[in-house]
């Protein structure tokens, strides 16, 4: 399991690209995020929903997931990618070839799953590897996605269950993959969701390779946290997360839930970041609908909470002030060196949190604006320190602890204090 100081860093091409991404539009974000980000932590290349799929985004105006598409699929049940869109994958090579393209560039390269057993694998009783039993006989045909037509699930228990995901599992590391997101899982709507949270888990463990597994989508389940821990690396609190003030908002309540069940190596996600240029493959393509506060409050939130951080925007459009947001090492290393972040303070217009310093010399404070108004605010009476040195990490510079400090509607102020002794 990953078990890293650090949450995960990368991106996803879901919020640009919904279903529609392919090989050469992976490879132009690995190369930017290569050159552009990765010497500041960023590192996943994560290809998300159906890269399976020879229909995806050909009915976009009936259907986000088109019905009983077309599907790349093994002889032992297993999705492979479509090599209409990864032509490098042709001939049973799978994603080999663009993980060792994303390898050889310093990152690392993820895929996304939905739980379960293809159902046009469940139809054809195709075979299982390591097991005398056939996918019909390890799939539920009663345990559907709401959302995605492609999968059944996995029946908990029968023979050839555990052997399918391990499987799995195994091409996966053949491939080289690093990152599992797994969808249809989070939340346990379907009853068999513990048990084949447990198999994953157990598969990958077996696989040899170290492979983070991310569950989805959210809300997880707070009471559930130690199985989640247990099991996966991080795991979604909330559902999709979109790119205007409500969903913004409202994710201060769940980190407020979720605050003290943050672990090194087990991560409550708050999803993607929804910065630069999103939506094209949702029919338009467009600029976040966030401000340029909300964005800023928003790095604030996840940074400190310590979420893992998965971009959503086609990065080669990255326009300069977006990458000084994704790029400040301050704010960034408060992932690795904050611990114990809670909400200190709220009302009805401000929002306090605060963080200690792995190290114990200091804390980190951040102040938040919930208001459609700007507010005037000193941070004084929510310091712990006394005679400390105060930092706007946002702005990199020095501040006093009495200083009135001005903070624009649904912004953010992001402060160090620390002791030199």
């Amino acid at each position: 399991m990953y078990r890293e100081v650090r949450p995960p860093m990368g991106w996803n091409s879901y919020d640009y690209y919904d279903t529609t991404v392919n090989e050469a539009q992976v490879i132009a974000n690995a190369d930017y995020m290569a050159e552009h980000l990765r010497e500041y932590g960023w590192e996943y290349i994560v290809v998300d929903i159906a890269w399976y799929s020879w229909e995806a985004g050909t009915q976009r105006e009936k259907f986000q997931y088109v019905p009983f598409a077309q599907v790349e699929m093994d002889e032992y049940s297993r999705l492979l990618p479509c090599p209409k869109r990864f032509p490098s994958s042709a001939g049973g090579k799978g994603f080999a070839p663009l993980a060792d393209y994303i390898h050889r560039k310093g990152l690392k390269f993820g895929i996304h799953i939905m739980r379960g057993i293809p159902r046009e694998a469940a139809h054809q009783h195709t075979a299982i590897l390591g097991s005398e039993h056939t996918a019909n006989e390890v799939a539920n045909p009663y345990s559907i996605c709401p959302w995605n037509p492609d999968m059944y699930g996995v029946a908990p228990g029968v023979p050839g269950a555990q052997e399918y995901y391990d499987s799995l599992m195994q091409l996966y590391a053949q491939w080289g993959v690093d990152f599992i997101k797994c969808d249809d899982i989070c939340r346990m709507d379907a009853e068999s969701a513990r048990a084949e949270t447990v198999m994953l888990h157990r598969a990958i463990e077996k696989c040899g390779r170290d492979i983070v597994l991310s569950l989805s989508p959210g809300p997880a389940i707070v009471e559930e946290a130690d199985f989640y821990f247990e099991n996966a690396d991080m795991w979604r609190i909330t559902d999709d997360f979109w790119d205007n003030w409500e969903s913004l908002r409202d994710m201060f309540d769940r980190c407020r839930s979720w605050q003290g069940k943050v672990r090194d190596g087990g991560y409550p996600d708050c999803d993607m970041l929804p910065l630069g240029q999103i939506g094209k493959g949702f029919g338009e393509e467009r600029r976040t609908g966030l401000t340029r506060e909300e964005q800023r409050t928003m790095m604030t939130l996840w940074c400190l909470f310590r979420s893992p951080l998965m971009l959503g925007a086609e990065l080669t459009k990255l326009d300069e002030w977006t990458v000084s947001l994704l790029t400040n090492p301050e704010v960034l290393h408060l992932l690795e060196v904050s611990k114990n972040a809670r909400e200190i303070y709220r009302d009805s217009d401000i929002i306090v949190w605060r963080a200690e310093s792995r190290d114990l010399r200091g804390e980190y404070l951040a102040m938040f604006n919930i208001s459609e108004f700007a507010n005037a605010l000193c941070p004084k009476p929510f310091i712990r320190l006394s005679g400390g040195n105060v930092q706007d990490l946002w702005e990199g510079c020095s501040v006093r602890e009495s200083a009135t400090l001005d903070i624009p509607a649904h912004g953010c102020i992001l402060l160090k204090i620390w002791n030199e002794g």
